[in-house]
This record gives C-alpha cells, sequence and structure tokens, in this order.
C-alpha cells in the first residue's frame, strides 16, 4: 500500500474502464456519473477492499502499479484479504435477505419548504421499514438513478412506518438538489436498509450531550423526541447545542426551545460563529467550552465536517472519553467513520 498509495486514484480510474471493457453488462449497476464512485473505491483500497474477482486479474492490476514491489508475498496478502472480505459480504448478504429487503419502495406523501433550501418530505414505504432513533438511510431518486445518498430521520420509529427527512440543497449536489426543488407529493423514491451506530445508548448514570449544526439537527431531534418518549434513565438532565453561521441559520430551533419548554431536563442553546450577538455569540468548541464541563456527559454529535470535527476535539480536551463520544459520519461512513469525522475541506451531500 506504501507504493500504492500516492497514485491510487489512478488504479481506480483504470479498474472501472477494464471492469467496463471486460464486462460490459454490469455497467448499469454503477452511477452514471463515476466521479464520487472511484473516490470510494480509492478509499476502499486504503482499506484493503479490493474489487477484482479472481486472483488473475489482481494480480495484473495490481503489478501495474506497484512495478517490482509486486511479488507473491503481497498478492497472496491481498488475495487473502479479498477472499475475507468477499466472504463476510456474501454471508451477510445472504443472511439479511432472510430477513428483510435489500431495497424498499417508497412514495413521497408529503413536501414542505422549510426555508434556506432545506426542504421536510415525507415518504411512506410500501413496506414497513424498522430503524433506530439516531439512524441514516441511503435514498435514491427517479432524477439520479443508482445514485445514492445517506440522510436521517428527524424523529424516532412511527406506528405507521413512515420517515421524514430535513434535506438541504448542497451547490453541486444531485440528489439533495433533486428532493429540494424537484420531487413533489407522489413522486417515487428508493429506501436502502437503515445504518449508523448513533443510537441509543444505556445512561449508566452520565448526563446526556447532543451537538447539532446545520440538517445534523434531524437525528438529534430523533434521539431527543425518543427520550421524551420513552424517558432519559437515569441521566439527570440533556444539553443541546445547535451551530450556525448566523442568527438566522439554525433551522429547528424554534421547535427544539419549545420542547425545552414542556420537558424540564432539557436545556437549548444556539452557538453563532460569524455575527456578534449577546450571550450567542462564538463556534461550537467555544461555546461548549463556556459551559462545560463535560466528563460525565454522553455525547451526541451531527453536523458539517468542520464542526463535528472540531467539537469532537473539544469533548476529548475537556475529559469525554472516545468511548462515550457518538457521531454521525458523512458520506460513506463504512469507509470514513473509524478515521474519525471527514476532513473540513470535504464538501459531499450531507446525513
Amino acid at each position: 500500500m506504501e507504493v500504492v498509495a500516492p497514485h491510487v486514484s489512478e488504479p481506480a480510474a483504470y479498474f472501472y474502464d477494464i471492469l467496463f471493457a471486460r464486462h460490459p453488462q454490469v455497467r448499469d449497476l454503477f452511477p452514471a456519473e463515476l466521479d464520487v464512485q472511484r473516490e470510494r473505491l480509492d478509499r476502499a483500497l486504503l482499506r484493503i477492499v479490493e474489487l477484482v474477482d479472481d486472483p488473475g486479474n489482481l494480480i495484473a492490476y495490481c503489478s501495474h502499479y506497484a512495478g517490482p514491489a509486486w511479488s507473491p508475498e503481497p498478492a497472496a496478502a491481498w488475495q487473502r484479504a479479498y477472499t475475507a472480505a468477499a466472504d463476510v459480504m456474501v454471508r451477510a448478504a445472504e443472511k439479511n435477505a432472510r430477513h428483510r429487503p435489500t431495497v424498499w419502495q417508497a412514495n413521497i406523501v408529503e413536501h414542505v419548504h422549510l426555508g434556506y433550501g432545506i426542504a421536510e418530505i415525507t415518504v411512506r414505504p410500501q413496506l414497513p421499514y424498522p430503524f433506530l432513533a439516531g439512524q441514516y438511510v441511503s435514498i435514491e431518486t427517479p432524477w439520479a438513478p443508482r445514485l445514492w445518498r445517506c440522510y436521517s430521520p428527524a424523529h424516532p420509529p412511527r406506528p405507521n412506518s413512515q420517515l421524514t427527512f430535513h434535506v438541504r440543497a448542497v451547490p453541486g449536489g444531485t440528489v439533495s438538489s433533486a428532493l429540494v426543488h424537484q420531487a413533489r407529493s407522489g413522486d417515487p423514491v428508493r429506501l436502502g436498509p437503515p445504518e449508523g451506530d448513533m443510537v441509543p445508548r444505556p445512561t449508566a448514570g452520565r448526563d446526556l450531550l447532543f451537538v447539532a449544526g446545520g440538517t445534523g439537527l434531524a437525528p438529534i431531534r430523533a434521539l431527543i423526541e425518543r427520550a421524551a418518549r420513552d424517558g432519559i434513565g437515569d441521566a439527570r438532565e440533556v444539553s443541546l447545542f445547535i451551530g450556525a453561521r448566523t442568527a438566522d441559520e439554525p433551522y429547528g430551533l424554534d421547535d427544539m426551545l419549545r420542547m425545552s419548554q414542556r420537558y424540564h431536563w432539557l436545556r437549548v442553546r444556539a452557538a453563532v460563529s460569524q455575527e456578534r450577538i449577546v450571550g450567542l455569540a462564538g463556534t461550537l468548541p467555544q461555546v461548549l467550552a463556556e459551559f462545560g464541563p463535560w466528563y460525565r456527559h454522553e455525547g451526541y454529535l451531527c453536523g458539517p465536517p468542520k464542526m463535528l470535527g472540531e467539537a469532537v476535539q473539544a469533548l476529548t480536551r475537556h475529559g469525554v472519553p472516545p468511548h462515550h463520544t457518538h457521531y454521525g459520519p458523512w458520506d460513506v461512513p463504512v469507509l470514513t467513520a473509524p478515521l474519525g469525522p471527514p476532513a473540513p475541506e470535504e464538501e459531499t451531500d450531507q446525513l
């Protein structure tokens, strides 16, 4: 990997060129635009997840870029790694298929613009859709076939299985822009299985701290609504911090303030980073430091990559152990989550 990593984008492009030349029938399984797909393969390569289907192709593929560093020993190591990954994936897919569908067909039943490029979209799956508060769902739209993006329901599970998402139209975001500006009631969408482990955990005497930025409030709101419905265990207080650049930005703040009036244990505060407002000015890390300490809290965080990374670091500095900090990763969590929040410069559709 030390040899291949500096050139990792080139093997990914080469791989897809060869794959589609040899097996054109699989082209329809991939998105029309492959930039994101190639980037994901880049990351997967760095995590020893290879997509070549036989040892012969594996040897030719890796030796093309590794040069003299490619020898029988790394070839065998790659083959073992790929075989192990493939076996786990096949067994998991077979087990999963016995208990639930791979894809849920659904229709949009309500579409409401909330302002600031955000739409509240409610969908009704044709089959029951089980999930946990705080998880996220991959969505495919008819305007961008085979292009999936992840969004979190803004509520805990409902008896009618309907799901409501808060989607912001991201500049250049094909799926998010279509959902916000083109989607209407009655339009079909497809849902992938629920994923993510930012889910409720036993409090074990720890108070709860929630940190949200942008539409990252959606899964945080789901967790708080779940706590309001099922109780907060032995926690004494639940603190919510909502971050924004200007005072007009923090969507959902009024709803959460009204919720705090109903539940004595909920404290809601906003942090505005680019506007001088008495009592609100400051970045989330600054405001978190002001209202801490948090070392006796269980933390749940979701928001833009830069905010998320800074907030996680701030909690670590203030004594919150990593195993008591849970955050909703963005983009492709299975590839990024173990390494922590994505780099700030990454711009992508958000959960």
